[in-house]
């Protein structure tokens, strides 16, 4: 069996774990990503610069006698204090002004601030240590052998951009779950560059840098009578291999940083594609990806306030109605169709008020009208409205049927059964009717609604009022049962003949015989 599990990436990548966690959990996971990050960033740098130091620009060497406390004194004792200030002070500090995060609540103003600085302070701080580092050395080794001092300051330089380059990278990928904290609580971020800034970044310190070095070792070699051919070619080797590895780990890096965000929105497109429109990306990005994510999610919010829309009007006018008008502009006016028309009327809805209280009415009432509204639809009728207890549905409008006048037969036999086992304390009369009719909207442009207007309606209705003698067995006309086919005919028999009130014809009445659903 194959699982379809995966991993929660809510933020770009399962190292960041998903949008639910919350509390220590989150501090932890935090914590460790920015000291790993700021760890992993500054022995890049440290590779960088033994690598320079001593295959990369070979000559003059660092190696002499006389400088052994540079090497074994102050170096370790810098190196030392680094650590302990820029990644065990530096990633301290910063989780310890998230305190809001870990308590699961939203961020206030002065804190959304502090965490938009905190980026940047540690950032800071790694390029501080390393110009203290620059500083420190260049003087150290110059003050031994003044030949040193371009080699270092070079050297340490270089390396401590890209330990910046790299950090700055790693630690916004590292603070992605609080940043998405601040941005929902609606603190976005005031964008510095973006995008296009992280871009050149990584060029200028992958690429840019380690050229200028190549540059420089051959301009210095030139004038270096004691540099050799092979001097030359191992420099520029090293510094080429320093770039393409620079260059590629701050490529990837910086185009993961692009291209997360851009993975969500189309996973998120996906979804919606696939009719799912429950979904929201988590936005974490402060940058132009950042309104793309919170682009997607306001667009997908108004998905889901069509679809709401959509469905509150279809449970008003109809599923059929609620289509057909949207599918075209709807107009005033309507069209000739015949139909059939199902009345039903409520039996003692006054003294049903009278006893009961009007919450326990209003349900009463809700059931009895899902048993019918049930009822109609899966015969594909249309509940045209509710007139206080009594319901109007059409067969056959908007939507055309094959047979309307048994549908609209068979559906007054199930409404007539289904209220006697689902609604016992509640009964009806119901009337069939069938026959030409104006369906169409009507009432004025600012405001109109979907109805039938024709003498069918209007019998329904009286017959209705004739069927309450017996609610179990609904009452049609004659009509309805010469346009139904013979299977449904069979189920009706003729009643009697009368002159309805308000008409002047006789009408022959047929009543169900029994009151059963379709067998």
């Amino acid at each position: 069996m194959t699982s379809t599990w995966k991993p929660k990436r809510d933020f770009g990548s399962i190292l960041l774990g998903s949008s639910g966690e919350r509390g220590l959990a989150r501090r932890i996971r935090v914590q460790v990503l920015l000291t790993s990050s700021l760890v992993v960033a500054n022995l890049i740098g440290a590779l960088c610069a033994i690598g320079l130091a001593t295959v990369g620009i070979p000559l003059p060497s660092i190696f002499l006698p006389h400088l052994w406390w540079v090497h074994f004194i102050a170096l370790p004792i810098y190196v030392g204090m680094a650590f302990i200030v820029g990644i065990g002070w530096g990633t301290y500090s910063v989780t310890r002004e998230l305190k809001w995060a870990n308590e699961d609540r939203a961020p206030t103003a002065r804190e959304a601030k502090r965490f938009r600085r905190a980026p940047r302070t540690l950032v800071r701080l790694q390029a501080l240590l390393w110009a203290g580092a620059v500083v420190t050395f260049t003087l150290m080794y110059g003050i031994g052998e003044p030949d040193l001092i371009p080699k270092v300051f070079f050297v340490v330089a270089m390396s401590g951009a890209v330990v910046v380059a790299i950090s700055q990278l790693l630690i916004e990928f590292s603070l992605r779950p609080v940043a998405a904290q601040v941005i929902t609580a609606g603190y976005r971020p005031r964008r510095r560059g973006g995008v296009r800034t992280r871009t050149v970044v990584s060029w200028l310190v992958g690429s840019g840098i380690p050229l200028v070095g190549i540059i420089l070792v051959m301009f210095f070699g030139t004038f270096r009578y004691e540099t050799s051919k092979m001097d030359l070619f191992v420099g520029v080797i090293v510094l080429a291999a320093i770039a393409l590895s620079t260059g590629l780990l701050l490529t990837i890096l910086s185009s993961t940083s692009v291209t997360d965000p851009i993975r969500s929105v189309r996973n998120g497109m996906e979804a919606v594609a696939d009719g799912d429109v429950d979904v929201d990306v988590t936005v974490y990005d402060g940058t132009e990806l950042g309104d793309l994510q919170a682009g997607f999610n306001a667009m997908v919010g108004g998905l889901r306030e069509r679809d709401r829309m959509r469905d509150i009007f279809g449970r008003h006018v109809g599923r059929d109605v609620a289509a057909a008008a949207l599918d075209t502009d709807p107009e005033l006016g309507g069209t000739e169709r015949t139909v059939g028309v199902v009345f039903v009327d409520v039996i003692g809805s006054t003294s049903l008020a009278a006893e009961r209280s009007p919450s326990e009415v209003v349900e009463a009432l809700n059931t009895f009208f899902s048993v019918i509204v049930g009822s109609v639809e899966s015969h594909r009728g249309l509940v045209n409205k509710f007139e206080g207890d009594a319901v109007l549905a059409i067969f056959g409008a908007p939507i055309a049927l094959d047979d309307s006048a048994a549908a609209a037969l068979s559906s007054a036999r199930e409404i007539a059964h289904r209220l006697t086992s689902d609604v016992p304390y509640l009964s009806a009369g119901i009337g069939v009717s069938y026959g030409r009719v104006v369906a169409g909207n009507v009432g004025a442009i600012e405001r109109f609604e979907y109805t039938v207007i024709g003498d069918p309606v209007n019998e329904s209705a009286r017959l209705s009022e004739l069927a309450k003698r017996d609610p179990t067995r609904p009452l049609a006309s004659g009509r309805a049962l010469e346009a139904a086919d013979s299977a449904e005919s069979r189920r009706w028999e003729e009643a009697e003949t009368l002159t309805l009130r308000g008409r002047s014809e006789d009408t022959v009445v047929f009543a169900a015989r029994n009151s059963g659903a379709d067998e």
